[in-house]
C-alpha cells in the first residue's frame, strides 16, 4: 500500500479545491465552504486554475468529482491541487496561509477574469429572476 509522505512538496500533499467549495449556487450542505456573498456563480476548474496560476501558485488539475456533486456534466468535473508549503514546511506564498485563504482569493478573482467580464458582467444578475425556459412554439 502506498504510504503518504510527510513532505509538503509532494503532489499528494497539495491541498484539494473543488469548484463546489466556492459556488454561490450551492448550499453548505451541498459542499460550499465560504459565505454565499463571497462565493462565485458556477466557477469552473479551468477558471480556478487560471487564477491560481496567474497568482504564481504551483497548481495542477485532476479529473475527479466532488462526492456531493450529483450533476455528472463535464463542466462540474475536476479538482485542483495547490501547493501551500515548500519542502521545509515554509509557505510558498504569504497570501495563501490556508485552504480558506485560497478559496476566498479565487472567489474574489474569478469575476475579474476576461472570460467573465467580456460577456458583459451585468447580465449574470438579471438572469436569476427569469423562470424556466423561454416560450416554445407549438408544433402544427
Amino acid at each position: 500500500m502506498a504510504h503518504l509522505t510527510q513532505n509538503p512538496a509532494e503532489k499528494e500533499r497539495f491541498i484539494c479545491l473543488y469548484p463546489v467549495y466556492i459556488n454561490s449556487k450551492k448550499t453548505l450542505a451541498e459542499g460550499r465552504r465560504i459565505p454565499a456573498e463571497k462565493a462565485v456563480e458556477n466557477p469552473s476548474c479551468t477558471e480556478i486554475r487560471d487564477v491560481l496560476t496567474a497568482a504564481g501558485a504551483n497548481v495542477y488539475m485532476e479529473n475527479k468529482m466532488h462526492p456531493r456533486e450529483w450533476n455528472r456534466d463535464a463542466q462540474f468535473r475536476g479538482r485542483i491541487r495547490i501547493q501551500l508549503k515548500q519542502e521545509d514546511g515554509a509557505l510558498c506564498q504569504d497570501k495563501f496561509r490556508s485552504r480558506k485563504d485560497v478559496m476566498l482569493y479565487v472567489a474574489e478573482m474569478i469575476p475579474k477574469l476576461k472570460t467573465r467580464t467580456q460577456k458583459g458582467g451585468a447580465d449574470t444578475g438579471s438572469q436569476q429572476g427569469e423562470g424556466g425556459k423561454k416560450s416554445k412554439k407549438k408544433k402544427k
